[in-house]
């Protein structure tokens, strides 16, 4: 154990936690003696996670605060019990416990293993669960350890992508794999009302229904509690007390924050402008802050998986930091609850929407402005390849509207010299234009995001 930056297992006198008590705490949160609650699959997540998890390395699931990570744990629990795993083998540890908060250190971590094992006594290789691992600090020297040790599986959620990125990139390195949580999919919105679509019969006979359904998932977006909850009333509190929460406890309270109102001011401003080009210039002369603490703060907000940015596309990287970006928020609900004004702008909500679900299947995603300044909403680059652009618009019905689109797709798709495929998403019936010897392919957003 010399050879590595291990904590001490010497308990300081301040730690006062008792064996007996940590064990009453762990008892409620796990499922030794009650069954597993019912919960909702997210497939796509439960598969990663379970594939993963064979190679022994540490399992890290991160997103935003109630994107549903400790669903999914607990869901891959379900899994692993019907795999012949014993209960007493897993401990799910909960680090927002306000009965662990004035201990939380990595003591209380070794305490908490000591107490599991001390009372459960595991038979084999025990599956250690530690949520909302972020609350303890240097958390990360406490993981290496038990990884070098090899005696457990281990897995732990975060809802801060700088302070995990930058503590497992340095401290473990090759010893962890990263699973990115977003709200729901519109596919997965489905499936929590009920309705499962495979293919497309099944999406022509159910189409009013699941066109209804795309207008609840616009306006609430995906965020699995809000989504259960049928109340419009509790819907709208529930996310307001989701912007709060993000704000005060991953962004306020980690970084020691005393100016509220202005990162609030931020926040508010960057969700009420979803789908648009904001630069710090324009942010500084509307919030009256500085470019230090606009940078800052930006950063902070994107951290906590609040706000995401797009580059203008350029094969100069220099060029791509200094253009502006177009700014995405993590759930329409959020932006819609926050602004009343983006309520009214739909294609906006809709161009965030299709970025969402970009954000799932591909890595690299741009916007691009062509030498005449017509924009194209997303680039799409795999490895050193342009394979997609892509145009969202409400409707194609407006004349000036679909040349506009159809114009911006060729004179980029010309500009790159690029083989990309040419596509309109929107909420029109699907059609194929033959234009200028290019294929635009205009396609049905709803049947674009369940197939």
């Amino acid at each position: 154990m010399s050879n590595f930056d291990i904590i001490s297992l010497t308990l300081p006198k301040r730690f006062n936690m008792e064996k007996e008590k940590i064990i009453e705490i762990l008892n409620e949160w796990n499922y030794w003696n009650k069954s597993l609650p019912n919960t909702h699959s997210r497939e796509k997540y439960e598969n990663e996670i379970e594939k993963k998890y064979k190679t022994e390395e540490i399992i890290f699931l991160k997103g935003v605060r109630r994107s549903g990570k400790s669903t999914i744990l607990i869901n891959h629990i379900k899994n692993l019990l019907r795999n012949g795993v014993q209960k007493e083998e897993i401990l799910f540890v909960n680090l927002e416990d306000p009965r662990f908060t004035p201990y939380l250190s990595l003591e209380l971590l070794e305490k908490i293993k000591n107490a599991y094992l001390f009372y459960l006594n595991p038979k084999n290789k025990p599956h250690i669960f530690l949520d909302k691992i972020q609350n303890i600090e240097n958390f990360e020297k406490w993981l290496l350890k038990e990884y070098e040790l090899k005696n457990s599986y281990l897995y732990a959620t975060g809802s801060n992508s700088k302070l995990l990125s930058k503590e497992i990139g340095s401290t473990l390195s090759g010893r962890y794999l990263d699973i990115l949580v977003y709200p729901l999919s519109f596919k997965e919105f489905l499936s929590f009302k009920g309705k499962f679509v495979s293919n497309e019969f099944e999406y022509i006979t159910n189409k009013l229904k699941i066109e209804r359904l795309f207008e609840e998932y616009v306006n609430y977006g995906g965020f699995p509690k809000v989504i259960l909850t049928e109340d419009v009333e509790l819907k709208e509190s529930e996310l307001k007390t989701y912007f709060d929460s993000i704000l005060l406890r991953d962004i306020v309270a980690r970084y020691k924050l005393d100016n509220f109102s202005k990162l609030e001011q931020l926040a508010v401003f960057l969700l009420s402008n979803i789908s648009n080009l904001v630069s710090n210039n324009k942010l500084k002369n509307i919030l009256n802050i500085s470019y230090e603490t606009i940078d800052k703060y930006f950063e902070y907000l994107q951290n906590a998986f609040l706000i995401y940015t797009v580059k203008k596309f350029d094969w100069s990287l220099k060029k791509q930091i200094i253009n502006p970006k177009k700014i995405y928020s993590v759930d329409t609900g959020l932006s819609k609850i926050v602004s009343f004004e983006v309520g009214k702008r739909k294609g906006d909500i809709l161009e965030n929407i299709v970025f969402l679900e970009l954000k799932r299947r591909h890595q690299e995603i741009f916007y691009y402005k062509t030498k005449e300044n017509y924009e194209v909403d997303f680039l799409i680059k795999e490895k050193e390849q342009i394979t997609h652009l892509i145009q969202v618009s409400l409707t194609l019905n407006d004349e000036k509207t679909l040349k506009r689109e159809i114009r911006s797709l060729i004179k980029a798709k010309q500009e790159l010299n690029s083989n990309a495929k040419l596509i309109i998403l929107t909420m029109d019936n699907d059609t194929t234009l033959n234009i200028e010897d290019e294929k635009i392919e205009v396609i049905n957003v709803i049947k674009w995001l369940l197939f």
